[in-house]
């Protein structure tokens, strides 16, 4: 899974603007012929894009070459169940990356467009996101 080697701060505040805004950056195919673009914010996790990235490659077999545009480097914390108040912030947990509107996850190349397709069809049901296929323009 994927996870950052190594953070300048351990843990991070959840941020006041969840879930708003569209994206500025990895907003076109830059690396393959076509695209997964997300449609709606979420905070997707390392599991979520492990199990969409063999998806994918279970669905291609040895054909084509899948680019992850996105890297989980938010780290989410938690706490036990019956923790009272005032025992601070929980350890951390998993890491997430954060997706806005219009951001593209995966990209793929070196098949057509009719397997690509239902391959990113099909990852796109281990997301938490509603997403689109896209083309290189």
């Amino acid at each position: 899974m994927l996870f950052p080697k190594k953070v300048k701060h351990r843990k991070w505040h959840k941020g006041r603007r969840r879930n708003t805004g569209i994206a500025t950056a990895k907003t076109y195919v830059a690396y393959g012929s076509f695209g997964l673009k997300a449609m709606t914010p979420a905070w997707i996790n390392a599991r979520q894009i492990e199990a969409a990235r063999r998806t994918i490659t279970r669905f291609l077999r040895k054909g084509g070459k899948v680019w992850i545009r996105i890297f989980p480097d938010k780290p989410v914390t938690n706490h036990g169940n019956e923790s009272v108040m005032g025992g601070g912030k929980g350890a951390v947990d998993y890491y997430v990356a954060p997706v806005k509107p219009g951001t593209i996850m995966f990209e793929m190349d070196g098949v057509d467009e009719s397997v690509a397709k239902e391959a990113l069809h099909l990852a796109a049901y281990k997301l938490p996101v509603k997403c689109t296929f896209v083309k290189k323009v």
